[in-house]
């Protein structure tokens, strides 16, 4: 029986938000334990300032002084998070972490091993923004699931929620959003059950600090390419 959820924040740069998501984590009430892993990755705003003045035995803040990434910010808490479940959280706020239970649902059920959180299924309310960005983000999850096999409708989603047994097996090496496409191929190459459930999404512009662009989306693909054709 799971006890523990670990819920593992990459940071860059978020000073006006990271409180609040943290916050906003602490509140939600599950039926199990939560420890929150807040790996600040070499901020260069006020971020690491703001954290340090958060005490709470929950917490585990984790300063990088160089910034690396996402992909390299959540192999680090990987390595701290003592979790049955882990899940990855952005500190943006465009994803609700009253959303949890939507996710940890198949896997307390003893149906799942991982859970995606798809932004385009579902009923919940999704801020309406960049056209090509959901075709962008549309051709790569078509592309990955032509290689997996998989039926997933958002593969680069952040919402991403595993048990601690695929945590252990998979070895991350993408430092930043390649982490998508290369966790996606790994966790189908283990041969998981994998669900999907429908989440919200307040996505946030590029002048409310957006950070994603197309260069990430190039590489994407060839992550998706090395992944699933490359690697063993």
């Amino acid at each position: 029986m799971a006890k523990k959820l670990s819920v593992i924040i990459p940071v860059y740069n978020e000073e006006k938000t990271v409180v609040k998501l943290i916050k906003a984590v602490l509140a939600v009430r599950l039926p199990l334990s939560k420890e929150l892993i807040v790996v600040n990755d070499g901020s260069s705003d006020s971020t690491a300032k703001v954290l340090a003045g958060i005490k709470n035995r929950q917490i585990k803040i984790i300063n990088q002084k160089v910034n690396c990434g996402k992909g390299a910010a959540i192999r680090t808490g990987l390595k701290i998070a003592s979790g049955d479940i882990l899940v990855i959280q952005d500190a943006d706020l465009e994803y609700d972490p009253r959303e949890y239970k939507l996710l940890l649902a198949p896997i307390l059920a003893g149906k799942a091993d991982a859970v995606f959180g798809s932004r385009f299924a579902g009923s919940g309310p999704h801020r309406v923004l960049y056209f090509w960005h959901m075709i962008g983000n549309s051709l790569l999850t078509l592309m990955s699931n032509t290689l997996t096999n998989l039926n997933l409708s958002d593969m680069e989603t952040c919402y991403k929620m595993f048990t601690r047994e695929v945590a252990r097996k998979i070895k991350l090496e993408e430092d930043r959003f390649g982490l998508e496409p290369e966790l996606t191929a790994k966790i189908a190459k283990m041969n998981c059950r994998i669900y999907e459930v429908g989440i919200s999404y307040s996505g946030r512009s590029y002048d409310e600090g957006k950070k994603i662009g197309w260069k990430d989306g190039l590489w994407a693909i060839w992550c998706i390419i090395k992944y699933n054709l490359l690697d063993d």
